[in-house]
């Protein structure tokens, strides 16, 4: 099992929103480093932070279950989608996505401040490569999120 952060914007899709769902297609990756991370490295049952991105403060507020393996992402082939790409096809596909199912909140959001400020973490993607969408979280760095969120192992 391994762990990643995977960012989300709230106001298109938040934990909440997973919550309430159950599960979800993590789709619409249009990074190929992501893309390939999805492909070749993300496992049915890989544990994944919940981030939200783009908002007044972003944190880590959940975790969620890999559900299965990468399949072609269907809004590469849908052109009313935002995330059509007229460049892939159904025998071609270039873009994956895989299913999340929902875990927990954290009962206490693990902001971008705090992780950014604290030497413990200094290694993170997250702190070095922000913006990529799928990043991977050493067990260690994992295991230290949730405590400070208030979820105990």
């Amino acid at each position: 099992m391994r762990d990643w952060l995977f960012k989300t914007e709230p106001d298109a899709y938040s934990i909440d929103d997973l919550a309430r769902d159950g599960r979800t297609r993590w789709d619409g990756i249009r990074n190929y480093q992501a893309r390939n991370r999805l492909r070749d490295e993300v496992n049915a049952g890989d544990r994944v932070l919940v981030y939200h991105s783009s908002c007044a403060v972003p944190a880590v507020v959940g975790i969620a279950t890999v559900v299965g393996t990468a399949e072609p992402d269907p809004s590469q082939f849908d052109p009313e989608s935002p995330y059509y790409d007229p460049r892939s096809s159904p025998q071609a596909p270039r873009w994956v996505m895989v299913t999340l199912a929902y875990q927990a909140h954290l009962p206490t959001p693990v902001t971008l401040k705090q992780i950014k400020t604290d030497p413990v973490f200094a290694e993170l993607e997250l702190v070095h490569r922000g913006r990529l969408s799928i990043q991977v979280v050493d067990p260690h760095s994992a295991a230290l999120i949730l405590e400070r969120g208030g979820l105990q192992q």
